[in-house]
């Protein structure tokens, strides 16, 4: 029992010498500086940047694109057939997806050609690759935007008038192409809604006319508007317009 308390007693005066004494020093790597990456020029920039434009893709997605004309107009026509859940929101998202990327491919590719890779040569700064990659989309939306948005944006902005349409900020040109889409869209939306609100109407009026009181005209309009899509190849035709009204 004598020599346990001893050995006892002997460890715990070796362990508070260890702790008293100064703390070991880790050997470092040659040409690797204790506070690398803190405060230095260690920062991965490329991957900062990537994560950054694939938190703006959404807003991008959404205000640089023809992706809300399309869903709005796909919305419409769903509407105006009757149908509730047919298709899917995930189906006419992502058909406004492949159109809106078919739509966009020649500005990716000019954006490509004349930013990124004078960018990945080293040819240009970061600053000066999205000055420059910007150029071909304000292009493309201004092609787009209604002079009347324009103005609006303009005068709520307090600019002057800039002597081309190339001089317009970004701050004005992607508003007025939202307001501008949402226009065409509704526009678009409203026309392909007629022709299924005449049915409705023929439909109600003949099933009145004839005392059908309990039986709802939906449920005799609803396959009517579908065959008549059907049969004119209706979605053919809606994206055929759509795809020719951004030429």
């Amino acid at each position: 029992m004598k020599r346990r308390s001893i050995t006892l007693a002997a460890m715990l005066l070796a362990a508070q010498a260890a702790l008293a004494g100064p703390l070991p020093v880790l050997p470092l790597a040659q040409g690797i500086s204790p506070l690398a990456g803190i405060g230095g020029n260690q920062a991965p920039w490329t991957i900062i940047v990537l994560l950054t434009v694939l938190t703006l893709i959404p807003a991008v997605l959404l205000s640089m694109t023809p992706f809300v004309r399309l869903l709005i107009v796909f919305h419409f026509l769903r509407q105006a057939l009757g149908t509730q859940s047919t298709p899917t929101n995930q189906t006419l998202i992502g058909l406004a997806l492949v159109l809106t990327f078919f739509l966009m491919q020649p500005v990716g590719l000019a954006i490509q050609q004349q930013a990124l890779m004078p960018l990945e040569a080293g040819r240009i700064t970061p600053l000066a690759a999205v000055e420059i990659g910007s150029r071909p989309l304000k292009t493309f939306m201004l092609h787009y935007a209604r002079q009347k948005d324009v103005a609006l944006f303009l005068e709520l902005a307090r600019e002057s008038r800039p002597r081309t349409p190339e001089d317009l900020s970004m701050r004005i040109v992607m508003p007025a192409y939202i307001l501008s889409e949402l226009k065409a869209g509704f526009q678009i939306g409203a026309v392909l809604f007629l022709p299924f609100l005449v049915i409705d109407m023929v439909v109600a009026s003949i099933t009145t006319s004839v005392g059908m009181m309990q039986l709802p005209p939906v449920v005799i309009s609803t396959p009517l508007k579908l065959l008549l899509f059907v049969m004119v190849d209706g979605w053919n035709l809606l994206v055929g317009s759509l795809m020719r009204s951004f030429g």
